[in-house]
């Protein structure tokens, strides 16, 4: 079973199921923690009705430990798994699973707007994004998608194949500082087969003044109004 306690004690597997190093889980632990006890007071249930009993009476959960949640998080959003697999290496069935992502997503949410690192979802806000490099206005656009479950409906199958990863994807677009590399927009979620210039037209994003943007060949033709545009040339076919 998976645990802070024991995962903490490898640094590889560690940042692998998490996208974290320990000490930057260590560094978001404090404002997790703050949060979480924001959005579910002591004196109040999950479900916000005021506490009947001691918080703790019944049987511990298996999640109790702060640590121990924001790992089941950071793993299910790294790694996204099926919940009956999640729950498996958690040692909860699959019904607690959903109920806990549902509980804690709220709160990690909560947690990185307090640290002033949760990326923007409204493409038009992104010109007054607080970059904390200032001095380095390049910035990275790029598609990402992650696999997920082949649908059953034939019509969702084909929207949602990704040719370029050979299997059923969902996609995002994602805007990164290159100095900090601190993710400053995310957009809505596509089927894997939606072209990546018309998500971030669809986006309409609004870049800072100065901005130098890096994008790729799926980005071909989007030449948004930024001071200068760089498009990565695909290497020449060998003959």
């Amino acid at each position: 079973m998976v645990s802070y306690k024991t995962l903490s004690t490898q640094s590889g597997p560690f940042l692998a199921m998490t996208g974290l190093t320990v000490a930057e889980f260590q560094d978001l632990l404090p404002a997790f923690e703050a949060a979480y006890d924001r959005v579910y007071p002591l004196d109040r249930t999950a479900d916000g009705r005021p506490r009947g009993r001691w918080p703790g009476a019944g049987r511990p959960s298996v999640l109790s430990r702060n640590e121990d949640k924001l790992l089941f998080l950071l793993v299910y959003l790294k790694t996204y798994p099926l919940q009956v697999v999640l729950g498996q290496l958690f040692g909860i069935s699959t019904s607690q699973a959903n109920h806990w992502l549902h509980h804690l997503l709220p709160v990690l949410r909560s947690a990185l707007d307090d640290l002033g690192v949760k990326p923007e979802r409204d493409g038009t806000r992104v010109a007054r994004a607080r970059l904390t490099c200032p001095g380095n206005r390049t910035v990275i656009i790029d598609g990402t998608e992650r696999r997920r479950q082949r649908p059953k409906n034939a019509e969702k199958q084909a929207r949602h194949y990704s040719g370029k990863k050979k299997t059923h994807t969902d996609k995002n677009v994602l805007l990164a500082g290159a100095g900090d590399e601190r993710v400053l927009f995310l957009s809505e979620t596509y089927p894997g087969s939606a072209n990546d210039k018309r998500v971030a037209d669809e986006a309409r994003l609004r870049y800072p003044p100065g901005t130098v943007l890096h994008k790729d060949a799926g980005f071909q033709g989007y030449e948004p109004p930024v001071q200068q545009s760089c498009q990565a040339k695909k290497k020449a076919a060998r003959g």
